[in-house]
């Protein structure tokens, strides 16, 4: 595996905490919506996306728990499917921009150090400029969220499916920022595989909470262990943007 790569999933394992405010009131909906047949269920799936999801659930062939697990196991392929098609888009922009703008690879990697350190302090809340930059997917999101109609009653796999492709383009600071290690990449493949490792790095966090293992979500919400995370974030940040300074210097 490549630094990149391992890279991505640490940043997207530190920055998981995070994953619960956007992601899991998704997977707590689809795992609690399915305990009763003919249930119905309303929740506000995230602070940003402001997409009230009902949920209803018939008897399925299978048991409610394996059913539950289909869900948010679908959910997820398509969510990581989505930020691998972003990757996509902005490593193969990258590689654009390298070689008919000219602009240097190793130019492209500090900025994403930048973003690395700026997540770290976001995630710490001392400082909270990314903020500003996930307003600026507001506008696409807009136009996606509406989507979510065509796909509730989240009661299928393929439904699940859809749901998690539409959520991987939710606005979030920690995806931004990881997209700018795609973005330095210079390749769109590379870019994918970036995305795709570090989706693979927020599932721990998000499928603990799925299955109810209470200890993981206390512990990624705990602000001893946060701030630990952003320190880590920081330091790596600082220390991709060191490298990568002395290959430009």
């Amino acid at each position: 595996m490549s630094l990149d790569l391992f890279s991505a999933f640490i940043i997207g394992l530190l920055g998981s905490g995070h994953c619960l405010a956007m992601c899991g009131g998704i997977t707590t909906m689809l795992t609690s919506a399915i305990d009763k047949p003919a249930n119905l269920h309303t929740a506000k799936a995230s602070d940003q996306g402001d997409i009230p999801v009902n949920v209803t659930s018939s008897q399925p062939s299978c048991s409610p728990y394996a059913f539950r697990l289909n869900l948010v196991f679908f959910y997820h392929i398509g969510r990581i499917a989505s930020y691998c098609l972003i990757g996509a888009i902005v490593g193969f922009t990258g590689s654009i921009a390298a070689k008919n703008i000219g602009i240097p690879i190793a130019g492209l990697r500090l900025v994403a150090a930048l973003f690395l350190i700026l997540l770290g302090l976001y995630i710490g809340k001392w400082l909270l400029w990314l903020n500003r930059i996930e307003a600026l997917g507001k506008g696409l999101w807009g136009y996606l969220s509406p989507m979510a109609k065509h796909v509730i009653p989240v009661d299928n796999r393929k439904k699940a499916l859809a749901l998690g492709a539409l959520w991987g383009w939710l606005p979030c600071g920690l995806v931004y920022s990881t997209l700018t290690w795609a973005l330095a990449s210079g390749s769109s493949l590379t870019g994918a595989n970036i995305m795709l490792f570090f989706g693979l790095g927020t599932l721990p966090a998000l499928i603990a909470l799925s299955l109810g293992i209470g200890s993981i979500k206390k512990l990624l919400v705990n602000l001893a262990f946060r701030k630990a995370m952003a320190i880590s974030l920081i330091g790596y940040g600082i220390y991709s943007f060191t490298v990568a300074f002395q290959l430009i210097f």
